[in-house]
């Protein structure tokens, strides 16, 4: 018999951020990227997956219909103090969760290593501005921090769209209003929950995923009719998200819907995380302001990934920041080694990375 509570405050002990729960395997912990097994258990039995499956389901007609009809589900699930994103899948007919603990309080902003910039560019009053990254790059932590700022220190109506909700809050300067997206949610899907924004008088509207053209022509659609629309995409770069952008759409429509990113995309921050020498994780901010030089080259025929990473590397003086600008200066404030710098960038731009280590090291000389 599996004590699923047990494993949940085990992991809230040790402040993981995920468990994994497998059947014929231990329950597992990710804590600072390691995965680890969870104290005082044994390997998990399909009896000990079914009634994992039925803690989490409490019995709800609707989740084991989902659950039955597509194979998988997420949901939110609230433990003590903890908020959990739980994903249901399967193996062998068998369910297999995924949860992600989410902390019932977010860390203050400025601990979070978000550069100032950002900030200061969700003043905005319209536009696209989009918080990239992959799988546990800490977006949904980032989107979070910026809800809240704009929630303590302007006066809007904040719409949220989220699959499902993590953090919840409160209205403080702020209205905000979250809807959950999926069958028998708030919301049927995100691009419907962003078309209905447009009748619902918000200044904010908050897509916790855009993952298809629908999603995408939304976002736009909204922006373009004077709001502000801040999402999340999975991807590695900001060069590689207005390659995503576009491909969203046919060659025909390329060149049409080039000129409506240009005008509308604000901002891109990608970001990563990695394990800093004191053992926590440290951010990796990459951040492109969309300017004339930036607007420029998205309208061109061609997008071409190596000038929109020049530009940003030439573009400091306006609030860009590098990736390779980034690890250079955790590697001199000696947060990250060498080594895995390097594995963050490819081959070609290990020059570029040194020459600019260099470059801070004199500058912090001659600052001393």
């Amino acid at each position: 018999m599996v004590h699923i509570e047990k494993i949940l405050d085990d992991a809230i002990k040790r402040d993981a951020s995920d468990v994994h729960l497998i059947c014929g395997n231990k329950p597992m912990l990710r804590i600072i990227r390691d995965l680890v097994p969870a104290n005082d258990t044994t390997e998990l039995t399909e009896d000990d997956m079914t009634e994992i499956y039925d803690y989490f389901i409490r019995g709800n007609v609707d989740k084991d219909t989902v659950f039955s009809k597509v194979r998988k589900i997420d949901m939110s699930f609230e433990y003590k103090d903890i908020r959990l994103r739980v994903n249901v899948s399967a193996e062998n007919d068998i369910p297999v969760f995924t949860l992600r603990l989410i902390k019932n309080k977010l860390p203050p902003y400025e601990s979070l290593g978000i550069p100032e910039i950002v900030r200061k560019m969700i003043d905005q009053p319209q536009g696209l501005i989009l918080v990239t990254g992959k799988t546990n790059s800490g977006k949904t932590t980032t989107l979070n921090a910026l809800i809240n700022e704009i929630n303590e220190n302007s006066n809007k109506k904040i719409l949220t769209l989220e699959n499902p909700v993590e953090y919840r809050h409160k209205s403080k300067q702020s209205i905000i209003v979250q809807k959950e997206v999926g069958f028998g949610k708030d919301s049927l899907s995100f691009s419907d929950g962003v078309k209905n924004s447009l009748r619902e008088d918000c200044d904010i509207v908050v897509i916790g995923e855009i993952r298809d053209r629908e999603t995408m022509d939304a976002a736009i659609e909204t922006a373009e009719s004077g709001h502000l629309v801040i999402g999340t995409l999975h991807t590695k770069s900001c060069a590689e998200t207005l390659d995503r952008m576009i491909d969203f759409y046919e060659v025909r429509d390329q060149a049409s819907i080039k000129y409506l990113i240009a005008s509308l995309l604000k901002l891109v921050v990608s970001q990563r995380l990695i394990k800093g020498l004191d053992g926590k994780l440290v951010l990796v901010p990459e951040v492109m302001v969309v300017d004339n030089v930036i607007s420029g080259l998205i309208r061109k025929e061609k997008l071409a990934t190596s000038e929109i990473e020049d530009a940003i590397q030439a573009g400091t003086d306006k609030g860009d920041i590098s990736l390779i600008s980034s690890l250079s200066k955790l590697f001199v404030q000696d947060r990250i080694t060498l080594e895995q710098a390097k594995a963050q960038i490819e081959e070609k731009n290990i020059e570029i990375l040194n020459r600019t280590i260099m470059q801070m090291k004199i500058k912090n000389d001659r600052i001393i």
